[in-house]
């Protein structure tokens, strides 16, 4: 007995599905202006998710090649975008950070297990906005970092050197003048010789190259291709301005990574005590881990899609209500059919599936064509830009999903109408 339900159910849902094709096969330009709004918005919602998607996971990886367990105490609390005028005064006013704070959390936070008091010059107005060039024999490279180390400084970032050595305890106590250069500088600089032992300018300054780090690649935040590091002394015989306007970072990592909170307790207290604070005042110093920036992070590409969700969302209510306006138009053009069928047998549940089955094929359709040019759209962009896009099985699932529940809600009223009337009177309409 429910077998034959179910192929009776079946039989009349494919031939429910071919009345709505033949419908929307009969009217193509008015099918095509009707699912345009649907389109739109489906492939906005697409799109958007791929990117932002995409986003996400490289500065996810970015920010785990730290290493989960980095631990790095700042002037500045972590925030993303332009800081420049962006933090408020009581972030302005406190002390920068000291190699001497460093060198406290070194011995006297039994967690750490590496402590690296780390100085950058960036890029900066003060700089004409550029680091000096790095040269080698009339070829040049750009920095984008020029930052003064420790031998921690692998440890603690969880980097790795492709050749050479890094920085040593002896390079630190001497001010050798040696350099560990980035693979994209290596590459420019010397792109047919082994890059160790040469001696290179930067600033006026003459530098041994001793090592060069591991590629990354676009990793979207903080590769070190671009960079160049030399020993923490060195650096302030070479750009002494730097330690009076920018302090230091240090960034540490614990023994075990269950040892992080313990780590951050510790750091936190040896601070606190050395910068004069009271029980009762707060912090006048930031604390970066991956799993907040990220958190951080997220929260900002939340918002973003919040927005760019609302924004397809009118986009797909403008198209249910065409979907709801054509199918009012096909219910009257179609009373003769709906009469037929009635005084053939059909009953009004008939009437009312095949009508509602016909606003979702309609939007369904949209949403298949604005799925397809959704992920055009994110594979384009990937193609011909360095952003990454990745679309999610998810947002297809539910751009269809959406599609069809659009067609569902506004294909009601119309499917309604057109199962209420009567059959006489429909049997007469001209």
């Amino acid at each position: 007995m429910s077998r034959t339900i179910l192929q009776a159910f079946r039989r009349g849902f494919v031939e429910n599905v071919r009345f709505a094709k033949t419908a929307i096969l009969g009217h193509k330009l008015r099918t095509a202006l009707t699912v345009l709004g649907i389109v739109i918005g489906v492939a906005t919602v697409i799109a958007m998710v791929s990117m932002v998607e995409g986003f996400n996971r490289g500065v996810t990886e970015s920010f785990e090649s730290f290493g989960s367990t980095l631990v790095q105490f700042q002037r500045f609390d972590p925030q993303f975008g332009p800081t420049h005028g962006g933090r408020d005064e009581e972030q302005r006013l406190r002390k920068h950070l000291t190699y001497e704070d460093a060198m406290a959390m070194r011995e006297l936070c039994p967690a750490m297990r590496s402590v690296s008091p780390e100085r950058y010059w960036f890029p900066s107005p003060r700089s004409g906005g550029q680091i000096p060039q790095l040269a080698y024999r009339g070829r040049e490279g750009t920095p984008d970092t020029v930052g003064g180390v420790t031998f921690a400084y692998l440890d603690a970032n969880a980097k790795q050197l492709a050749l050479g050595r890094f920085v040593t305890e002896a390079d630190e106590r001497r001010a050798a003048d040696v350099l560990v250069i980035g693979w994209a500088l290596a590459d420019a600089l010397f792109p047919f010789e082994d890059p160790i032992g040469k001696r290179v300018t930067l600033s006026n300054r003459r530098y041994e190259v001793i090592g060069v780090f591991e590629e990354q690649g676009a990793t979207g935040f903080e590769s070190t291709d671009a960079h160049v590091v030399m020993p923490f002394s060195t650096f302030d015989q070479a750009f002494p301005w730097v330690e009076r306007d920018f302090g230091v970072n240090i960034a540490t990592v614990p023994w075990r990574a269950e040892l992080v909170d313990a780590a951050i307790e510790q750091g936190t207290a040896v601070l606190r005590q050395r910068r004069g604070l009271k029980f009762n005042q707060p912090n006048d110093f930031g604390i970066l881990t991956p799993d907040k920036m990220i958190g951080n992070f997220r929260a900002v590409t939340d918002g973003i899609s919040a927005t760019m969700i609302l924004i397809a969302s009118i986009a797909l209510l403008v198209g249910g209500v065409g979907v709801m306006n054509i199918m009012l138009v096909s219910v009257t053009e179609r009373t003769r059919e709906i009469g037929l069928r009635k005084a053939l047998g059909a009953v009004r549940q008939d009437i009312l599936v095949q009508f509602l089955i016909e606003a979702m094929t309609l939007a369904a359709l949209g949403g298949a064509i604005g799925v397809g040019i959704g992920v055009g759209i994110a594979v384009l962009v990937r193609n011909v830009s360095p952003l990454a896009t990745a679309t999610p099985f998810w947002s297809i699932a539910v751009g269809l999903g959406v599609s069809a529940s659009v067609g569902l809600v506004f294909g009601i009223f119309p499917a309604w109408r057109a199962a209420k009337l009567d059959p006489i009177e429909a049997l007469r309409y001209e």
